[in-house]
């Protein structure tokens, strides 16, 4: 086994164990701001699968996906900072 399918594999192995911990942050979160941090986090976690994914099948087509949940990711956080922003508006 390489370098290569061994860091890949520990990546995997890592990014895994980060989305469990984050997810049950999302679940046990006092707050709603806590679970908007979290959200946020487990999107780029994913996005770091998709890429650890596209790289150990050494194609670029999984990129693509990775660009859209990072824009969709982007777009859910602004939207529930308005909504926060509203929220405690006078």
């Amino acid at each position: 086994m390489s370098f290569m399918e061994w860091a890949v594999q520990l990546s995997v192995i890592f990014i895994g164990l980060s989305i469990l911990i984050i997810f049950v942050r999302l679940v046990i979160g006092p707050s709603i701001e806590n679970r908007i941090v979290a959200l946020d986090l487990l999107s780029a976690n994913a996005i770091a699968f998709i890429a650890v994914y596209s790289i150990q099948k050494n194609t670029t087509t999984f990129l693509d996906v990775g660009i859209i949940v990072a824009l969709l990711a982007f777009l859910g956080t602004v939207a529930f900072a308005y909504y926060l922003g509203r929220r405690n508006a006078p």
